[in-house]
């Protein structure tokens, strides 16, 4: 789908109707009792506007409740909280976004707060309330609203010390604060739960000695998981059990030399989750070898892996001993302190239920000399321990740099037990890397260059880089690691790889030998930056910060240099202050893999652009003979975007071959490119996407299984059959319909047959829509594709449409909705969809003589005039009203629109256009002074000193 098309979705569901839904003053036909059928309700739904924000809200939990004649509405109890799209977990707080012309509500707080139903299943409610009353007074005597900000703040960072001074504050927030620089990183609904679990072994004899740390993350529904083992040879296959000991999930190991395991539980069912957040998921991982070693643990949350920057793994050297443990260490911020939490296993034996408490010895270890010792007890059921080794010298610093401090944990009772291991830098399957662009310059600027590295850590605090530039004003000055600065434009350089840099290739590749503890933490941490100094930007033209770029699952060669994206490649040359970069593989079965991360698009770029979304994130090739073929990859949130596309056509796979194939980003400010890079891929795919391999691990949408089938709680049960989550078919009562499976529900609707304008039809007999004779078929298959090239991609029914071709919009679960018609828009492959017109009527009681028509007409035997009824409304061509939350507005009438909690809106102004309510808000003129500031009761911000 094109850009453009994509941006006018957004708006649409963001405009009115937006408003009326989450603020919960729908249509009262919407609020009042569920007296209408399915398809009257989709009918006004769709004519209003508010279809797809109604489906969203039916999936909030205990919000609503699904009427007994539409199952197709039935949700899934979940903890937490849905509003305007994302989804939020109990006691998470969030600024709404209304979306344009609205924009983020500042001064609004919302809150998902816990509640408890009758029955005590837990849910989520949002409250909303109003904070400007609670911002502090500034220190200040002229005090600025800046944008997008609440509370007035003091000029240039300037505020007033204690003695009435003014000092300077430190580098502004986008710098400081550790929990904006990790808040873009999800796009909507991302929230994102880590767990970790220890794995140990029995105490017979054909148990295992290994121990095993895993490390898991949980976003959306996939679970990505690290895990590290010791004392066993490689696993073949990891098992998750569910509370009742039952497999839920079997992943098998790739062969491999490495101690790391890397994977992803994709597509969890929602008991499964609760199970996870509850603690009863279990995790077995087995060998293949003939004694058939064996490991096992619990999936438990902690509250160190937040903070966790070291780990060790802690075993025994008596075999079969079935004692294991792992430390989650951390430096303090500011001084030499080492936290540490152990999580221990099997040092106590389970001799009774009574409750035993043992003395243990916690020891740091350099070269079997004992630096540190602490002494403590810890019990049968609980036998975690935490604890601060306080003032570490330079000495114990640098062995901790080198991974050469080791932690051992001896119990002192009748039968001592012992386990140890050696302290690293935290593992995971997680990638460092970094996109330096000038956006995130300390002086943003916007050149169309960007910059690009990869990092490797290794145990003894060595650290691998990778870095390439493209597209800057001036030659290469300086390339640093650095710490934020502590003051504007007061750098604090940690390391130089400028020796390193070749000019020729524009890349630079080393190692950094010399890590103190304190950098070991502040990377792990998210605190160090890489800057690009030009020779006309001494200071910096490109920076970014270096960060974990969560493990996803998908074969993309993140050991290599990712394809940098800029401005400077686009055509013609765009001076964004946005750069990326894309890792792109094409596997056995040429599906295409691609994980893309940008950076630097400025917060004006993204008011612009209606809930965070970034943009479109697209593939083509370039070819300078024609208009080049590009297709949608995704759309663009928060700073990342990965996905698989299967459906590939045998030229972009020979452009991905020949390195004539792109990757792009565009956005509504450069809907024709705001960064783009070129691609080369080798692949030998010369015919084209292959047909799915025997792994099922390519296809984790449906279960094929008849047994995995019936244990799905998502599946359906139609004509005695099972049938997936998510498919379609023809039913066997009907060739002219089309059904679907959506969360246990079957929902069936009539074939929308195409308009032909061929003189000669013919009726297959195996079809439900008469063809053109001489074609296989109406529908739109691959052929039909490549024919049109130019055609449109539609997100509701997933497919592909040639251009001129009309359609009704298929919208997942309501099915065909036949009061609109949409429109491929011949080679700009823009998709357009309008609202059925209806003739008006004269009778009173207008009737819709099959179910699935849009427009009512009039019996036959009633055709006298008589006045339009209310409900009707909508139905007649003249001049119509408006319904804004609970009052009606005559055709032309305007008003400053009421939203909850803020109250009257005066900088916007709404209008009714014949029934179709619009909101615009007020234009305000482009300010060039540098000072920007907002008065009490303004709509536009002025410059300071103008009256």
């Amino acid at each position: 789908m094109p850009s453009s098309n994509l941006f006018k979705k957004k708006e649409k569901k963001r405009s009115l109707a937006y408003i009326l839904c989450i603020s919960g003053n729908a249509p009262s036909s919407l609020s009042g009792k569920w007296n209408f059928s399915h398809a009257s309700l989709m009918d006004h739904l769709f004519e209003t506007g508010c279809e797809a924000e109604f489906r969203k809200l039916m999936r909030r939990p205990g919000s609503f409740q699904s009427p007994p004649d539409m199952p197709g509405l039935s949700g899934v109890f979940v903890a937490g909280c849905s509003f305007g799209g994302r989804f939020y977990s109990l006691a998470d707080m969030w600024h709404p976004d209304l979306g344009e012309p609205f924009g983020v509500m500042h001064c609004v707080q919302c809150l998902c707060e816990p509640q408890k139903s009758r029955r005590g299943k837990v849910f989520g409610k949002v409250n909303c309330k109003n904070i400007k009353q609670d911002c502090p007074d500034p220190n200040c005597d002229d005090p600025v609203l800046l944008p997008g900000h609440c509370c007035k703040t003091c000029p240039k960072g300037m505020t007033l010390s204690s003695t009435g001074k003014e000092k300077e504050d430190d580098l502004h927030k986008s710098y400081n604060d550790r929990s904006y620089l990790s808040s873009e990183d999800m796009g909507p609904g991302e929230s994102r739960s880590d767990f970790v679990a220890l794995l140990t072994g029995g105490t017979d004899l054909l148990s295992s000695s290994g121990v095993a740390r895993a490390r898991f993350s949980l976003t959306r529904t996939s679970l990505a998981f690290s895990i590290t083992y010791q004392r066993m040879v490689r696993p073949s296959k990891i098992v998750f059990l569910d509370s009742d000991g039952t497999t839920a999930f079997e992943y098998r190991v790739p062969k491999g030399q490495s101690d790391m395991i890397c994977g992803v539980w994709k597509n969890l069912a929602k008991p499964l989750m609760r199970q996870l957040q509850s603690e009863q998921i279990r995790i077995r991982m087995t060998t293949s070898t003939t004694r058939g070693e064996e490991v096992e643990g619990k999936i438990i949350k902690h509250r160190a892996l937040f903070a966790e920057t070291f780990s060790s793994t802690l075993t025994s050297e008596e075999e079969n001993s079935g004692t294991g443990g792992i430390a989650m260490l951390t430096l303090s911020d500011t001084e030499n302190n080492l936290h540490f939490i152990l999580i221990l296993q099997g040092l106590i034996a389970p001799l009774s239920s009574e409750l035993l408490s043992v003395p243990i010895r916690v020891q740091l270890v350099y070269r079997q000399h004992v630096l540190r010792e602490i002494r403590a007890n810890i019990t049968s059921h609980d036998p975690d321990f935490a604890e601060v080794l306080t003032d570490l010298n330079s000495r114990e610093l640098f062995w901790l740099s080198r991974g050469q401090l080791e932690i051992a944990v001896a119990t002192e009772a009748q039968d001592p037990r012992q386990i140890s291991g050696f302290i690293t830098g935290r593992k995971s399957c997680d990638t460092l890397q970094s996109v330096m662009s000038s956006g995130d310059a300390l002086t943003p600027g916007k050149t169309g260059g960007v910059g690009s590295a990869i990092f490797n850590l290794y145990d003894n605090g060595t650290l691998d880089y990778q870095v390439q530039v493209a597209g800057l004003t001036s030659d290469v000055v300086g390339l640093t690691i650095e710490l934020k600065p502590r003051r504007r434009n007061k750098r604090s350089v940690l390391y130089d790889l400028t020796p390193e840099y070749d000019k020729a290739t524009g890349q630079a590749t080393g190692s950094w030998s010399r890590l103190e503890a304190r950098h070991i933490h502040m990377l792990l941490q998210n605190e160090l930056f890489i800057n690009v100094a030009t020779a006309h930007s001494q200071e910096g033209e490109l920076r970014g910060q270096i960060k974990a770029l969560p493990y996803s699952g998908l074969e993309a060669p993140r050991h290599e240099l990712p394809t940098p994206l800029a401005g400077h490649f686009v055509s013609p040359p765009v001076r964004s202050g946005a750069s990326g970069h894309a890792w792109v593989s094409v596997d056995k079965q040429c599906h295409l893999h691609y994980e893309i991360v940008v950076a630097g698009l400025s917060r004006a770029d993204d008011l612009t652009v209606s809930a965070h979304l970034h943009g479109l994130a697209e593939i083509g090739e370039i070819d300078d003979s024609s208009t080049p073929h590009k297709r949608l990859l995704t759309g663009f949130y928060g700073s990342q975007a990965q996905g698989v596309l299967k459906d590939i056509s045998v030229e972009l796979l020979q452009h991905l071959d020949q390195g004539t194939a792109f990757i792009q980003v565009s956005t509504k400010l450069n809907p024709r490119g705001e960064i783009r890079g070129k691609v080369h891929v080798p692949n030998n795919c010369e015919f084209g996407t292959r047909g799915e391999a025997e792994e099922a691990e390519f296809d984790d949408l449906f279960v094929k299984d008849p047994e995995e089938l019936k244990k799905d709680p998502h599946t359906c049960f139609f004509e005695n059959q099972h049938r997936a989550h998510g498919s379609r078919w023809t039913p066997g009562y009907d060739k002219c319909f089309s059904c679907s499976c959506q969360k246990r529900t079957v929902i069936c609707d009539p074939v929308i047959c195409p308009v032909l304008t061929c003189s000669r039809t013919i009726q297959p007999e195996d079809k439900c829509c008469p063809v053109c004779d001489g074609e296989r078929s109406p529908t739109l298959d691959v052929s039909v594709v490549d024919e049109h090239p130019e055609g449109c991609y539609f997100e509701g029914d997933q497919k592909m449409h040639a251009p001129g071709t009309t359609w009704h919009p298929f919208v997942p679960p309501f099915g065909y909705i036949k009061c609109a018609v949409c429109t491929c828009k011949g080679s700009t492959g823009e998709v357009h969809c309008e609202k059925v017109t209806c003739p008006a009527l004269t009778c009173s009681h207008p009737v819709r003589r099959n179910p699935s028509d849009c427009c009512k007409e009039c019996p036959e035997e009633e055709r006298t005039p008589a006045g339009l009824e209310h409900s009707d409304m909508m139905q007649a061509d003249g001049p119509r009203h408006c319904k804004f939350g609970k009052s009606y507005y005559q055709n032309s009438d305007n008003w400053h629109p009421w939203v909850p909690v803020v109250g009257e809106m005066k900088c916007i102004n709404c209008w009714c256009d014949h029934g179709v309510t619009k909101c615009q808000r007020k234009q305000c003129p482009v300010l060039t002074c540098s000072d920007i500031t907002r008065r009490d009761g303004s709509c536009c911000p002025e410059c300071v000193g103008e009256q």
